[in-house]
């Protein structure tokens, strides 16, 4: 079976060395070359064609979000791992999107690395728990937000709250609307939960935030 060819990118070369070592002890996989910045890890990658590079972020010159979109780039069979100490938002969305397929913590044991490294060459996406655990929490806080949106809102959820805004009853808004009151009650609940409000002051707040306030023509 091939070996996993690694090229390691960090601006350390005691940790570059450490690694070495470390995963010399690993029969399936082989350390192809080292860069120091980004960079020279894009050049490396053209050179050596590693089937993962092992990247840290911050590197003086080029960093690693900058290096790892390029090689995604120009190099689309290579995956690229991050190896940080950098686990909060600011680092860890914007490199997948980037094209990073995983995450991998400076303070992981080897058998966490060697694992990571497998699982990435494999095609699949590796994070680190604490990793994993920052990108949940940032698509559920992305969800809110979208949530929150006035595209998120249906056409009659507009209706609905164009209305309750112009100061109308449930039973008004029915006879305006041509609709029961036990439909305009539900529309009602479902922005209060769609938008996370508790009260028509809220959602009178909401409309004027998003001039959504005059009724539509």
């Amino acid at each position: 079976m091939p070996k996993i060819r690694i090229l390691m990118v960090d601006d350390h070369a005691i940790l570059r060395e450490g690694l070495r070592a470390l995963l010399g002890y690993y029969d399936d996989v082989e350390v192809i070359g080292e860069a120091q910045d980004g960079a020279e890890a894009v050049t490396r990658v053209g050179e050596l064609a590693p089937d993962v590079v092992l990247m840290d972020i911050a590197m003086p010159g080029m960093n690693g979000l900058d290096a790892t979109r390029i090689i995604r780039n120009q190099y689309p069979q290579t995956r690229v791992l991050i190896l940080t100490q950098h686990e909060d938002p600011q680092y860890v969305v914007p490199l997948l999107q980037a094209g990073a397929s995983g995450f991998v913590s400076k303070r992981a044991l080897g058998n966490d690395l060697i694992n990571a490294l497998r699982v990435v060459a494999r095609g699949e996406t590796f994070l680190y728990p604490t990793a994993a655990t920052t990108v949940v929490e940032e698509i559920r806080r992305r969800s809110v937000e979208a949530a929150t949106e006035p595209d998120a809102l249906t056409p009659r959820e507009m209706e609905i709250l164009q209305h309750i805004v112009g100061g109308q009853t449930n039973a008004q808004i029915a006879a305006d609307l041509a609709i029961s009151v036990k439909t305009v009650e539900w529309h009602r609940a479902n922005l209060m939960s769609k938008l996370n409000m508790h009260s028509v002051a809220d959602l009178v707040r909401y409309a004027l935030e998003h001039g959504l306030s005059e009724k539509s023509e």
